[in-house]
């Protein structure tokens, strides 16, 4: 798209927002159109994702659509008591006033979204965006062309272009988009490019949401039920073929049932995905050769006691363990973001926080373990952005509990009304009552106020 189709789009949006025509209801129609049009364009957009990652119909249904009329869903409901003031408490200093915040949207937001969920980390953002009263530029990943495509239209079949538009490009797009002044950016990637996000926003003051990864720790007690625990951290690890921000990226496990867990993450991944995945129905793709390489290069010369062959032209790599890998590797360094899973023992927590130090912030946070001291001792003792204690993922699909990271991982969060309050600004207002008048803050003032002042610090 050229310079001068991207200022056209920005300042019709501009406009439209000054018109103050956004009502509610109008944004509630537009959402229950969204609705309809996911459903008619669900067989394009299953095409999409499969090319583009070779998802699975099932796996795209459940981690893409499902969730997003979800969320619509839950918008619709919602927005009507969500947008209403909020009456706080008055102080007995302004007595007697009404106080309350005001819910306004920031004005024109940009969402950047990333390629591992192409659809439904664009229209998640984009329906709390959007049912706050924002207008939204979506800039999808070019890595994910098919589905940037089915996106593009399924948008315009639903939106009008000053409302909610999608700028397709490659990083040139992207860096022209960020050079503009918006009121709100949201970006979901990789913690380098969100640092250049966050410089490029502090140029405008631009408030942002970044929405990152790190390196997510699986910590594994030796008194759990090590079945149930390999079954869940397979499907949380494997699914899109280990390319989610908040999948395990490393297993810490006790000594005593190291080789236990082994054994049946093994057995797990071979019931999951069969004896040549590449062959499964169920098993995805990386999404370019240069991820592909990433990803060889951090497993040579690592102890691979599962898997670790791959195919470049297919762009495929198996579900691979590696056992014990040195913390001052590549691949304890950085974010793995494939289907590759180091496993590392321990005997004691000092090493558990040794380990976990290294990389700290994570986006996510696992815990297995039946102990409810160690798992007391590990939530108080480390800074991440969600934790789940025996089970991998699922915090996510909870719209009630706020998703997002702190630190290396991100800031700010969304999903249901925390959606709404981040593209929200709440607007303080104080409504004195006219006819009282409040003679102590006037002169002249007292010259003994012992008394007084005994009881306004009592208030």
């Amino acid at each position: 798209m050229d310079e001068s189709k991207i200022n056209d789009i920005i300042n019709s949006q501009k406009d439209f927002l000054d018109s103050n025509s956004n009502s509610i209801n109008s944004r509630i129609l537009l959402l229950k159109k969204l609705l309809i049009n996911i459903k008619l364009f669900e067989e394009e957009i299953y095409e999409a994702l499969s090319k583009d990652l070779n998802k699975a119909k099932f796996e795209s249904f459940l981690t893409e659509i499902l969730l997003v009329e979800k969320e619509i869903k839950l918008f619709i409901k919602k927005i009507n008591k969500w947008s209403k003031d909020k009456k706080v408490k008055a102080s007995i200093l302004n007595f007697p006033s009404r106080n309350y915040l005001k819910p306004e949207p920031y004005g024109r937001v940009l969402i950047i979204t990333p390629w591992n969920y192409p659809f439904q980390l664009s229209l998640t953002p984009l329906i709390g965006a959007f049912s706050s009263g924002n207008t939204v530029v979506i800039k999808p990943s070019e890595l994910a062309p098919n589905t940037s495509s089915v996106l593009s239209k399924l948008i315009k079949e639903t939106f009008p272009e000053n409302i909610v538009s999608v700028i397709e490009g490659d990083a040139e797009v992207s860096k022209n988009l960020l050079s503009k002044k918006w009121n709100y950016i949201f970006f979901t990637g990789s913690t380098r490019v969100g640092k250049i996000v966050a410089s490029e926003a502090a140029k405008n003051l631009t408030p942002i949401t970044l929405e990152l990864g790190g390196k997510s720790p699986c910590i594994i007690d030796k008194d759990v039920n090590i079945e149930k625990a390999a079954k869940r951290i397979v499907s949380g690890k494997f699914i899109n073929c280990g390319q989610t921000c908040i999948a395990p990226d490393y297993i810490l496990v006790n000594d005593k049932i190291k080789s236990k867990l082994i054994k049946h993450l093994k057995i797990e991944i071979l019931k999951t995905y069969g004896n040549k995945p590449n062959q499964s129905n169920n098993y995805g793709r990386i999404i370019s050769r240069n991820h592909l390489d990433r990803l060889t290069n951090i497993i040579a010369g690592q102890n691979i006691v599962f898997g670790g062959h791959s195919n470049k032209e297919d762009k495929y790599i198996e579900p691979t363990l590696i056992m014990d890998p040195d913390i001052n590797s590549a691949i304890m360094s950085e974010e793995i973001f494939g289907p590759i899973l180091p496993v590392i023992s321990y005997n004691d927590l000092s090493e558990v926080e040794k380990i976990i130090l290294k990389n700290p912030n994570p986006l996510a946070f696992y815990i297995f373990s039946n102990n409810k001291k160690f798992i007391n001792h590990l939530i108080n003792n480390f800074s991440f952005g969600g934790c789940v204690i025996n089970d991998t993922l699922i915090h996510y699909i909870n719209s009630n509990l706020p998703f997002g990271g702190i630190g290396n991982s991100g800031m700010g969060a969304y999903r249901g009304k925390h959606s709404f309050d981040t593209f929200s600004h709440y607007k303080p207002v104080l409504k004195k009552q006219s006819f009282f008048l409040d003679n102590l803050r006037f002169g002249p003032h007292p010259e003994s106020f012992n008394t007084l002042k005994k009881l306004l610090r009592k208030f």
